[in-house]
This record gives C-alpha cells, structure tokens and sequence, in this order.
C-alpha cells in the first residue's frame, strides 16, 4: 500500500500503526447512478441521512464494523468504518463515531485475516476502477 500523499512510494502495511492513520479517499460523490458499484459482500449500501450512506463490512460477535461513506475531510467522500451495536441479533441501535480506515481494517484483522484480506480485496477493486485511492491522515 503506497503512501499517496508523498512523492516517494512508501510501502505501508496492514495492521502497522501507520496504516491505522490511512483513510480511503473516494474520487467523487455517492450518487443513484454509483451507489452499487460500492456494494460489499453482498450487501447493499443504503442512505441511512442524508449524505451519509452505511453497509454491514464485518459482523460476528465480538466485532461489528459497518463501511461509512460520507464527506468526512473536507470536500472529500470517505469510506471509514463504524462500530455498530446490534440488538435481537438484526437490529443496529447505534454506530459509532467514524473510524480511520486503516484503524477499521486493523481490527477486522485482529479478529478474522481472512475477511481483512477480503476487505482489502474490495478497496483493491475500488482503486483498480478509478473509484477512490488510500490517503495518510495529516
């Protein structure tokens, strides 16, 4: 993973602590037209207010992470992540404050590699159709 807001290509690695500082940057707005293409897993993004848009990225019992998209720097379109409390087992009754990508990643990571590599999968799609790239947090 390169560092994209420095000139030298600085290889980052998943679950380092600079990588915790990563966020994953969109190049553009959710939009009716796009909002599928940031479909997860089978799941499906949804506008949970306005400009905010939230689907389920890592759920088992000790964990529950949900992908957040919204301005969150700025003019810029963030997907971070956001713990989720789940009562009688479907229903969210509560996400928390947005949480750097990387950081996210990291602790789907501490719990299950297997889903953080496939999490890194779908960012690796989104870069590879020119939908978003990883930046490090100032």
């Amino acid at each position: 993973m390169a560092d994209q807001n420095n000139d030298e290509n600085v290889e980052i690695q998943p679950g380092s602590d600079e990588f915790a500082k990563m966020v994953f940057r969109l190049n553009g707005p959710i939009t009716d037209e796009n909002q599928s293409l940031f479909n997860y897993n089978g799941g499906q993004l949804q506008e949970i207010q306005e400009g905010v848009y939230a689907e389920p990225a890592f759920v088992n019992g000790d964990l529950n992470m949900f992908f957040v998209i919204a301005q969150l720097i700025g003019e810029d379109w963030i997907i971070s992540f956001s713990q989720a409390t789940i009562e009688d087992e479907n229903q969210i009754t509560d996400l928390s404050d947005p949480i750097p990508t990387g950081q996210g990643l990291n602790m789907v990571g501490s719990i299950s590699g297997d889903d953080a590599n496939q999490i890194l999968q779908y960012f690796q799609t989104l870069i590879d159709t020119n939908h978003g790239e990883w930046r490090m947090l100032a």
